[in-house]
């Protein structure tokens, strides 16, 4: 370390008054090095969550690469704010809270005595627990603004995972990570493994941090969400869950683990997401505003205004400001409009999956971009012919959320079985609760949503049989 950065690092020692993780080791569980490098502090941030995040001097540098600063002009939920006014956090806030629980779940696992992970020495050579801190720090680097909306297009759009892994294996990424030492290419199999080529030895063990049923993604962005709106769901026990983290078996057959400890806390987890889903993900208003950036984006993608690479790099100001341009076609820039003046379409009518195929023959239409804006078409026509005046054909949208994977692919470890209970055990045999169960929660809470332009609203009402009666004949065609 130059004489600079060791100048900062005893200045922001003396100025702290809270001891950062790297001073205390009592979490750890035992005194002295526990494989973790980066132990001088170089940069403690204020979280509201977590009051000191401590930073390594990898962990700055990464920080302060123009991808990463990009994050803070993105907010973590989107359109969220527009319902919500608290929820103005960013990706970036949300990627530092995911890097400091990697960070708690990684010592307490190094540190354990018995399951505890073990790396060899190749794996210590490699940098295996900076390569997994990476990882946690970067793996939104690649986020489009506004969530997840813009990815709901598919092909030809990426996924922010995809983007991601370009940036971290290429450009200044690349280079701060080479600088310390890692191989970028390994960081961005964490986020974005090719196909067929899974992480292997203790980074395999570790990605199940990163992406998994109790990962430490969830673990921050449900309270920090809640938190961030003001409602009393989203609530778990991280303490509880990172301190039953468990390594079971050795080499290949290793795995992450809870111990009896952690089985109510993830339960909790699991739960605090379906009621976040519920109160907050898919509130009709957000949904709303979602789909019309998404047929913004499409009809701007259409007209050839814009290619699937333009929309990489923007934050969430510059994003609205690039599609509102004159050269982009009628329907992008009215719908951007309505999004930069809150004018959100309004719910025409909503179905449950007990409309039965009905139902099931619209939430096809997630997988098909192009068949869902043709069934929009068809509607404004419908409306039009309906009210005897033209209907513009962005003026009814359709809201089909994502469906949700609820894995929960956890093993249960049991220090001392209780009677009928085995040492291990999976998740669903240790609490008979399946991953089925809780997709079928979430199929009856998923709706699906016709949305109007709100001068359209109440025509669109008066008429709902009449445009369901359209869609059903589209749906068969």
């Amino acid at each position: 370390m130059s004489k600079r950065r060791d100048a900062s690092k005893h200045s922001d020692r003396a100025h702290s008054a809270i001891p950062s993780l790297w001073d205390d080791r009592a979490e750890r569980g035992q005194a002295g090095d526990d494989g973790v490098p980066d132990e001088a502090l170089a940069l403690s941030i204020r979280d509201s969550l977590y009051d000191v995040i401590p930073l390594g001097p990898l962990e700055r540098d990464l920080i302060n690469t123009p991808a990463f600063l990009r994050l803070q002009q993105i907010k973590q939920l989107g359109f969220v704010y527009r319902i919500w006014p608290g929820a103005t956090h960013t990706r970036y806030e949300h990627s530092l809270g995911v890097y400091y629980l990697a960070l708690r779940g990684l010592r307490l696992l190094l540190g354990r005595r018995t399951a505890g992970l073990r790396l060899t020495a190749a794996e210590e050579a490699a940098g295996v627990p900076r390569t997994l801190l990476a990882a946690a720090l970067l793996h939104d680097i690649g986020h489009y603004p506004f969530s997840h909306a813009v990815e709901e297009l598919g092909f030809p759009i990426e996924s922010h995972e995809s983007v991601g892994r370009r940036i971290i294996t290429s450009g200044a990424v690349a280079e701060t990570l080479q600088h310390h030492g890692l191989a970028p290419d390994q960081v961005a199999d964490l986020i974005a493994p090719p196909r067929g080529h899974e992480p292997a030895g203790a980074l395999r063990v570790l990605a199940r941090l990163l992406s998994g049923a109790l990962d430490v993604d969830k673990l921050d962005y449900l309270p920090r969400d809640a938190r961030a709106c003001n409602v009393p769901y989203g609530g778990v026990d991280v303490t509880r869950l990172l301190g039953a983290l468990r390594v079971e078996g050795a080499g290949d057959a290793a795995r992450l683990a809870v111990d009896a400890k952690g089985i109510s806390p993830l339960n909790s987890l699991v739960h605090a997401r379906q009621e976040m889903f519920d109160n907050i993900y898919w509130h009709h208003t957000g949904r709303a505003m979602i789909i019309m950036l998404l047929r913004a984006v499409q009809d701007a993608l259409l007209a050839a205004a814009i290619v699937p690479a333009d929309l990489t790099g923007h934050d969430d100001a510059a994003l609205l400001a690039y599609l509102a341009q004159e050269h982009m076609p009628p329907a992008t820039r009215d719908l951007i409009a309505g999004l930069r003046e809150r004018r959100a379409y309004k719910v025409v009518v909503e179905l449950s999956s007990r409309a039965g195929r009905l139902y099931q023959q619209i939430a096809a239409l997630y997988w098909d971009a192009a068949k869902r804006r043709r069934a929009e078409l068809a509607l404004a026509e419908e409306l039009g012919a309906a009210l005897g005046r033209p209907v513009p054909d962005w003026g009814i949208l359709i809201d089909i959320p994502k469906p949700e994977k609820w894995e929960m692919d956890v093993t249960v470890v049991f220090d001392d079985p209780p009677l009928g209970m085995q040492r291990v055990m999976s998740w669903a045999e240790a609490t008979g609760q399946t991953a089925d169960d809780l997709s079928r929660y979430e199929t009856h809470q998923r709706r699906v949503r016709l949305v109007a332009a709100p001068d359209l609203r109440d025509a669109a009402r008066a008429h709902t049989a009449a445009l369901l009666a359209r869609l059903e004949r589209l749906a068969v065609v």
